[in-house]
């Protein structure tokens, strides 16, 4: 979730707070780690970084494995930065895909991705990473069926492509099957409940009504009113440490605003913490119902549709999330 201009209606759904069953066997893991492909745009904003944090963190506790993390957004800086965060946390073999052809190309005005890559890896710029739906497929293809939790944090291009993929060299299967096939549930930072029209999901409207519409699992979501509420990284910023994360967030909470700030919103963060942990312990579940995405990237909920479409809204003050999640973010290696 990026700095746009957001529409949305200021209304939460506080009944139907429900932990449905199909829902509930998708996110408690049958006792095993959850299996996570991370899927990122990193740059346009910086909460992703804190997501990435987050995930890292979860990893070194033995709460989930990550497979594989993959870039949304076609800036060539945004495969290197993730490579840069994945070498830090002591993950530098993790597969890094980069995106298609088509997706959104930017990053912040002020250079951050820049600061980072010179500052850590600058070998990395030269780097050729492969097509983000390659490492789908193959990372995919080799997992157990329904194991793989997908997390999206950012643009629906390496998804609506690998929906639209054809068999290949690492399986015979579609992407559409392919991902009935192996992939136990979509976890989203997308869109605005119970209607919005939000910056990962409009950017690329195209790939996301493709994804929506097409997508064989369940689906949970974190709206834009979820991370919009729950203020994070003034801590990691002033800790003594030279790490990227700490980086990141020391030079985006002075520069990626005109004023500065103290604190940025942590819409990413939730997505990670709901897809590794259950999200029950943290906030309300809705559904079922059914996430839809209009042409201009707009979207509405209905409730009345069982699409196996589930969203989150808050249920404890903010600032007790805030802080489970910067905990989790000032986690070092």
């Amino acid at each position: 979730m990026k700095a746009s201009v957001f529409f949305f209606a200021n209304v939460i759904f506080w009944c139907s707070a429900c932990s449905p069953a199909g829902m509930e066997k998708g996110v408690d893991h049958d006792n095993e780690p959850p299996q996570i492909i991370f899927d990122t745009d990193m740059g346009p904003d910086y909460d992703d970084v804190g997501a990435i944090a987050v995930l890292h963190a979860l990893a070194d506790s033995g709460e989930c494995e990550i497979l594989a993390t993959v870039a949304s957004d076609a800036h060539p800086s945004i495969a290197p930065t993730i490579e840069v965060l994945n070498r830090y946390f002591g993950r530098g073999d993790l597969p890094i895909g980069k995106a298609p052809q088509g997706a959104p190309d930017f990053t912040a005005k002020n250079g951050w991705n820049d600061t980072l890559i010179n500052r850590y890896a600058p070998e990395l710029r030269d780097k050729n990473y492969p097509d983000a739906v390659s490492v789908y497929r193959q990372v995919l293809a080799n997992q157990p069926d329904h194991s793989v939790t997908i997390v999206t944090v950012g643009f629906l291009s390496n998804l609506s492509a690998l929906l639209d993929s054809k068999p290949d060299e690492y399986s015979s299967l579609s992407g559409v099957d392919l991902v009935k096939a192996k992939v136990k549930q979509l976890v989203a930072m997308a869109g605005g409940f119970p209607e919005g029209n939000e910056f990962n999901v409009n950017r690329h409207a195209e790939a996301s009504v493709n994804t929506f519409n097409k997508w064989p699992t369940p689906i949970l979501f974190s709206g834009f009113e979820i991370g919009a509420k729950i203020f994070t990284g003034g801590k990691v910023a002033a800790r003594d440490d030279d790490g990227p994360v700490t980086t990141a967030y020391d030079i985006n909470l002075k520069s990626y605003t005109k004023d500065g700030a103290s604190n940025r919103q942590s819409w990413d963060q939730t997505t990670v913490l709901v897809a590794v942990r259950n999200p029950s312990d943290y906030f309300y579940v809705n559904g079922p119902g059914k996430f839809e995405v209009n042409e201009d990237g707009s979207n509405t909920w209905d409730p009345a549709t069982d699409a196996g479409h589930y969203f989150i809204s808050h249920k404890y003050p903010y600032q007790h999330i805030a802080d489970a999640i910067e905990a989790l973010m000032l986690h070092t290696p």
